[in-house]
């Protein structure tokens, strides 16, 4: 599927900032036998007085902006094409959790792909014992770690509420957890945080959604927005499968890649500092074009 993706991120301060530094990763990956990106650019607008673009340690494109100048309102656009190929049915090769204990401790790498980087703790997820309780309550004997990751995936697409009033970008999993409603980012973190309690490695994806109005509705033109969902390590044979919680099913050709990370801190689309005070407000449009 190829489509033409647009973003607009703005920010408009009740005081000028008197300078600002951001870091903004927001165009998709390039990802063999996955997907490609076409084309695409980021812009900045005041103009800014520095522009630096980087490639992070999970492989992303980022792009480093100062503006010096003070500034009431930052927008950000995104523009990209990128080609998204079909999933290929897999056969569910992955071991049980004992089995995948050894397989983990057999893996010597810590490259920016290696399952180590997944497991325990990261900056956004802790511990949270309420969370382990959970996960444990849905293992069943015999299970391949496949099968344990789809089961909490169903489970907490169950449990769960989609509600994007219920919390923000610093809401906890604890939070999340205890009030069973949120955004894609909640039910994330929290399959995440299971999963690790667990000993499977488990990852954080941001990316984008392509969404379908109802029959007989037109597309809402910036009505998308950015999505996330969660990457399994399982084991050596199948590698890592993607699964969206929010939805309930594996990430197909309609999930578009941007980045990877242990957690929303390593994708945050927008991440910085700036000089000033008082209020902000902040506005997002996202449209995700199917071309063919």
């Amino acid at each position: 599927m190829l489509y033409d993706l647009s973003l607009h991120m703005g920010y408009t301060y009740d005081v000028p900032a008197s300078g600002a530094r951001h870091v903004i990763r927001l165009l998709p990956l390039s990802l063999p036998d996955r997907q490609r990106l076409i084309a695409g650019s980021v812009t900045v607008s005041p103009a800014t007085d520095e522009k630096v673009t980087f490639i992070d340690f999970f492989g992303q494109q980022a792009t480093s902006v100062l503006v010096r100048a003070p500034h009431d309102r930052l927008d950000i656009r995104m523009q990209a094409r990128v080609m998204v190929e079909a999933p290929t049915m897999q056969a569910d090769l992955s071991p049980t959790l004992d089995v995948l204990r050894t397989e983990l401790a057999e893996v010597w790498s810590v490259d920016p792909s290696s399952p180590h980087h997944f497991t325990g703790s990261s900056p956004r997820l802790p511990d949270v014992p309420a969370i382990a309780a959970y996960a444990r309550e849905a293992l069943k004997p015999r299970q391949t770690v496949r099968e344990i990751a789809a089961a909490l995936c169903t489970r907490i697409h169950k449990d769960f509420k989609y509600d994007p009033e219920a919390t923000t970008v610093d809401t906890t999993p604890k939070e999340a957890f205890k009030l069973k409603r949120g955004v894609c980012q909640d039910f994330s973190h929290v399959m995440i945080v299971a999963l690790r309690s667990l000993g499977i490695p488990a990852g954080y994806v941001s990316g984008f959604l392509r969404t379908i109005p109802p029959p007989g509705k037109e597309r809402l033109e910036g009505a998308d927005a950015m999505h996330a969902w969660v990457r399994v390590w399982c084991g050596d044979a199948l590698g890592y499968v993607e699964l969206d919680p929010t939805n309930d099913m594996p990430a197909g050709s309609d999930h578009i890649v941007v980045g990877y990370g242990r957690d929303y801190s390593d994708v945050a689309p927008v991440i910085g500092v700036l000089k000033g005070y008082g209020n902000q407000k902040a506005d997002q449009a996202v449209d995700v074009i199917p071309v063919k």
